[in-house]
């Protein structure tokens, strides 16, 4: 149950973080990269796979990061822009 936690927490944080940038795809690569950095900290954490985990919240930040409209949050340009 405490694995559950952390990744629900996890994907919370990645929820709150995965708009940055302007563009769609913009939002993408950074929830993605949020998310797999969240992911693989919290499966070290827990005792999981870090690989795994990354894996898993980097998909789900890139979904959250692309689904996402700028008016929700915009944290202002990407570094990489």
């Amino acid at each position: 149950m405490r694995t559950f936690a952390n990744v629900v927490g996890a994907l919370a944080l990645t929820t709150m973080l995965a708009a940055c940038g302007s563009s769609t795809s913009d939002r993408a690569l950074s929830g993605a990269g949020i998310g797999a950095a969240g992911g693989a900290g919290a499966a070290a954490v827990t005792g999981g796979n870090p690989v795994t985990g990354a894996i898993l919240g980097g998909a789900a930040g890139a979904a959250i990061g692309g689904l996402t409209n700028k008016g929700d949050l915009d944290l202002g340009k990407p570094i990489w822009r």
